[in-house]
């Protein structure tokens, strides 16, 4: 079964081992604005985004989906596109309800997943930030930046509009080397709620109909 985002992205995420290194350019109002909006949601018990997913070709978004992710320490639980997608802390599982099929695997640490908070930490190695001045979404007076890769990973580059004052994402879009285009706009953000206390845990008795592979 296909990574959640494969389906949308078509190989975005994939990492070429073969780039040259570049030197990485930070520059510092970036950093402050991405740091504190990553110290924002890391001090909360746990976070939940309604967000709208948009994918599309050439750079125009052609078809929407709503998602929800609910995330809690390194846990999440993402669901979108008739998937669901777990991590545990340990495992990811991808479960897809059309397909009644299970995959289980490590996070292997070379994706980037597309996610409300992808990019808050994994920019800091893998792009260059640069703060390209204000711009209003939704109605929302942000912050954007612009991150481009610091090697060849298969995206030319990722937009970041940021509500600075209340230390929040509003929009990520993620363009690709081959036009493909992806976009999350966050719709509904809450903050520490009383989640189940098996959120963030893969009930294979749940799933007994299902194919189940591991790899």
């Amino acid at each position: 079964m296909k990574n959640i985002f494969a389906k949308a992205a078509a190989g975005a995420m994939v990492l070429c081992a073969a780039a040259m290194m570049q030197a990485q350019k930070i520059d510092t109002k970036s950093r402050q604005i991405l740091d504190a909006v990553t110290t924002n949601y890391k001090a909360k018990k746990n976070s939940y985004f309604k967000f709208t997913f948009g994918s599309g070709v050439n750079g125009q978004v052609n078809k929407t989906e709503t998602g929800i992710y609910y995330a809690e320490g390194p846990k999440y639980k993402l669901k979108i596109m008739g998937t669901e997608q777990i991590f545990d802390g340990n495992k990811i599982y991808n479960v897809n309800d059309d397909e009644k099929e299970v995959t289980i695997a490590k996070p292997n640490g070379s994706d980037i997943m597309f996610s409300p908070t992808s990019y808050l930490t994994s920019y800091k190695k893998d792009f260059n930030a640069t703060y390209s001045g204000k711009r209003m979404v939704n109605g929302v007076n942000t912050d954007f930046i612009k991150l481009t890769p610091v090697k060849s990973n298969g995206l030319k580059q990722v937009n970041l509009y940021v509500d600075s004052a209340n230390k929040q994402l509003v929009k990520l879009e993620q363009h690709g080397t081959n036009k493909d285009v992806a976009v999350i706009a966050i719709q509904e953000y809450k903050v520490n709620q009383n989640l189940a206390s098996d959120m963030f845990t893969f009930n294979k008795q749940k799933f007994q109909n299902y194919v189940i592979t591991e790899l």
